[in-house]
């Protein structure tokens, strides 16, 4: 194909910064990441569990609305922000290293035998750090494109799933995870950057004008 006839296939906004000539952009793609688990049960090695993921929901974060009434309308300001929970399916392996990991960070958070529960939060919560791939493998190492770190985990729901004679799927193990923070990176600026105090005695889009 003609270098000329590619650009056809881009809808081009030329600009100061954007040439008119430029191509379209890679995308991530779906299929190219890796979820790392740290202190995650009490093994201390979570690899096995990296390798079994099937899928996993990227961060979604929400900001509850706060009205203000005036004269004779209404506007609206952000308030406490909440993020949602993200969901993982792991495959679960003949050898049960991924239930035993499972298992393990299920018992820490509260012990099913004697019917005691962890002190405090510390003694139970991890990490995920969720990595978007570029492709590489092997001797090319992957470079990677974003990292999204999820901070203070916990399983809120874990569900075995069925077993079922009338199909060729592999077992899974299907985790419901709730987690206090996120930050994304390398990103120069992206969630968890500092942009410092957008406002200093200023007021903001009109209001206490």
């Amino acid at each position: 194909m003609a270098i000329a006839s590619q650009s056809l296939f881009n809808m081009t906004v030329g600009s100061d910064n954007t040439p008119s000539s430029q191509g379209m952009l890679m995308p991530k793609l779906q299929f190219r990441f890796r979820a790392l688990f740290l202190n995650f049960g009490n093994s201390g090695v979570t690899q096995e569990l990296t390798k079994m993921v099937v899928d996993i929901t990227r961060p979604q974060v929400s900001f509850t609305e706060i009205p203000l009434d005036i004269y004779n309308s209404k506007v609206y300001l952000a308030g406490k922000h909440e993020w949602q929970t993200t969901q993982i399916n792991l495959r679960d392996d003949a050898a049960g290293n991924v239930s035993k990991l499972v298992g393990e960070q299920l018992q820490k958070q509260m012990d099913f035998v004697e019917q005691a529960s962890a002190a405090t939060g510390q003694d139970y919560k991890f990490q995920i750090n969720y990595e978007v791939l570029d492709g590489g493998n092997g001797t090319l190492t992957p470079n990677v494109l974003e990292t999204w770190e999820l901070y203070g985990c916990f399983i809120q729901t874990a569900n075995y799933n069925t077993m079922n004679y009338g199909t060729n799927e592999a077992a899974t193990i299907s985790l419901t995870v709730r987690f206090d923070n996120a930050v994304q990176s390398p990103l120069a600026s992206g969630v968890g950057t500092s942009v410092g105090r957008a406002f200093g005695g200023t007021a903001v889009s009109g209001i206490g004008r």
